[in-house]
C-alpha cells in the first residue's frame, strides 16, 4: 500500500503545482529506497551485514511506511492549523512505528532491519516535511485528498511486484556468485580454520 501512498503525494505535489517540491520527494523517497536496495544487496551478493545483530538490509517496509504515512499525514492537514498539521504528521509517525513493529512480530526482520528501516523513513519524511512547511505557496485542496483515497482500497487488491526476486538476482549477477548469502550461514557451525 505504501508505494501506492507514495504516489499519491507525487500526484497532490504536482496538482498543487508544487514543482520543488515534488522533485525533493522524488528525490528523497528515491534515494531512501536506493538505500535499502543497496543494503539488501551488499548482504545477498557478498555477505555484508552485521551478524550479531542480524542485520542484512534496511526493511524496505519500514521504510516506506515511516516515509509515506508522516508525509500524508502532513500534507492531507497542510492548510489546518498547527495543531491539527501536528497531530496528522503525528498519526503518521505511530502507525508508521507500529507497521514497523509489526515486521518483527511476523518475524519478516530482526528488530535491527525494522529499526534502521524506520529511522531512515522518519528522516526522508522529517527532511520533506521540513521542506515543504517553508513552501508557502503550496495548494493542496482538501478534495485531491478525498479523491486518492481509491487508491487506498484498490491497492491491497494489487499483486505486488517481485522486488526481493529482482534484487536477489542482481545482487547474484554482480556478484558473481550462484547461491545468495543468508542467515542461516551465519548461524552454521564453523570449523576451527575458519
Amino acid at each position: 500500500m505504501t508505494g501506492p501512498i507514495g504516489v499519491a503525494i507525487v500526484v497532490w505535489l504536482l496538482a498543487g503545482k508544487s514543482w520543488r517540491l515534488t522533485a525533493i520527494w522524488l528525490a528523497l523517497f528515491g534515494a531512501g529506497m536506493a538505500l535499502v536496495v543497496a543494503t539488501k544487496m551488499a548482504f545477498i551478493g557478498w555477505g555484508v551485514g552485521v551478524a550479531s545483530v542480524e542485520f542484512a538490509g534496511l526493511s524496505g517496509h519500514a521504510m516506506r511506511a515511516a516515509a509515506v504515512f508522516p508525509v500524508a499525514g502532513f500534507l492531507a492537514t497542510r492548510s489546518s492549523p498547527l495543531k491539527i498539521r501536528l497531530l496528522g504528521t503525528a498519526a503518521g509517525v505511530l502507525l508508521a512505528v507500529l507497521i514497523s513493529i509489526s515486521r518483527v512480530y511476523v518475524r519478516a526482520h530482526p528488530p535491527s532491519e525494522a529499526l534502521t528501516g524506520c529511522l531512515l523513513g522518519l528522516a526522508v519524511a522529517g527532511v520533506f516535511i521540513w521542506y515543504a512547511s517553508t513552501e508557502h505557496h503550496m495548494a493542496l485542496s482538501r478534495l485531491l485528498v478525498l479523491l486518492c483515497i481509491p487508491v487506498l482500497l484498490v491497492a491491497p487488491q494489487v499483486e505486488p511486484i517481485p522486488a526481493e526476486q529482482w534484487i536477489t538476482r542482481a545482487a547474484l549477477y554482480l556478484s558473481g556468485r550462484d547461491q545468495p548469502y543468508t542467515r542461516d550461514m551465519w548461524r552454521a557451525p564453523r570449523s576451527p580454520l575458519d
